[in-house]
């Protein structure tokens, strides 16, 4: 067994300012959207997603990929999405398994009302207390991190939707 690589005091530092200001951001951006636009972040993502795609319209497994998402999760928020309105979904003809999210124009007309108070709380809380230099830096930080993380959570997000496939199977009704 490897020995611990703890962390040093300055690296100490730096994990736990790097912690507080990302959970402080996520809830601030959470709370704006929730505030302004009744809509949780995770909903303005998806949203936001099919606004960005051809046709405004995805796979649901493309767009669960994109969000990096488990497909039970996006499931959820997409039926919530559909309750509102803003989202509806239709039978893949070539994949009878398969179903397309589609925007429709209402959840288009919400991404749109939501946006401008979206974008500038991102920019007053996060891009307005940097230098240019620092938002460089902060991207190629992110990059880094990013590039590190996808095939760690990749095979985490496989392995639950592998868990969730079982748990499927094992509640299906018995046929005979």
């Amino acid at each position: 067994m490897s020995e611990t690589r703890w962390l040093s005091d300055d690296e100490q530092r730096v994990w736990r300012e790097f912690n507080a200001a990302t959970r402080m951001l996520s809830a601030h951006l959470e709370g704006q959207l929730q505030h302004d636009s009744g809509m949780p972040h995770t909903y303005y993502e998806v949203l936001v997603a099919l606004s960005e795609a051809e046709g405004r319209r995805l796979r649901m497994s493309e767009l669960a990929d994109a969000r990096q998402a488990s497909r039970s999760r996006l499931s959820h928020a997409v039926a919530r999405l559909e309750a509102n309105g803003w989202v509806r979904r239709e039978a893949c003809p070539t994949d009878k398994r398969g179903a397309w999210a589609v925007l429709t124009k209402e959840g288009f007309a919400a991404l749109e009302a939501a946006a401008p108070g979206h974008v500038e709380a991102v920019r007053e809380s996060l891009f307005d207390p940097l230098t240019p230099e620092q938002v460089t830096a902060l991207g190629e930080i992110s990059a880094a991190i990013r590039q590190r993380l996808s095939p760690k959570c990749a095979a985490a997000q496989a392995a639950e939707e592998a868990r969730e496939y079982r748990a499927d199977v094992v509640a299906l009704p018995k046929s005979g």
